[in-house]
């Protein structure tokens, strides 16, 4: 069997399949090497089948750890809104032969992974300390009531 080349087949994906941008797959590619390395550190089998929940989470970590607070923009930007897109890519990738499946992976084992939004914005939303009014941390400091006492 013929070494697939990895540019030439994301290129041919992208002509067939628009939805996502070429970087998408390199993102993909990338978080599944990501995954696989963080469970060949805390296992001793060696390298071995990813399952689509195991992706789903190392491609939020990845995501997060590269982009940080831009996450879910950079993704969306690349055709990316949810679980399901991802399960797409991948089997796109499956079909040129440039991910491998065993005879129980199918694109379903992405549907409902997580939200995108509690995955990748939540992260960085400020926690709001005990005893502060919520509406009033949207409000700018300078215009806060002041719960202080005036010393003058």
């Amino acid at each position: 069997m013929e070494a697939v080349n990895f540019d030439k087949a994301v290129e041919q994906i992208v002509q067939r399949d628009g939805r996502y941008h070429r970087e998408a797959y390199l993102f993909v590619r990338d978080a599944l090497d990501h995954t696989q390395k963080n469970i060949l550190r805390n296992a001793k089998d060696g390298i071995r089948h990813v399952s689509a929940q195991e992706l789903l989470e190392g491609l939020r970590a990845y995501g997060l750890q590269f982009y940080g607070p831009m996450t879910m923009l950079v993704l969306n930007d690349w055709g990316i809104r949810r679980c399901e897109d991802f399960g797409e890519i991948v089997f796109n990738m499956i079909d040129f032969g440039l991910f491998a499946k065993t005879d129980q992976d199918n694109r379903n084992d992405f549907k409902g992974g997580y939200l995108f939004e509690e995955a990748f914005q939540k992260p960085f939303v400020p926690n709001i300390r005990p005893g502060i009014d919520p509406q009033q941390t949207s409000i700018p400091a300078s215009e806060r009531k002041s719960e202080s006492v005036d010393p003058a």
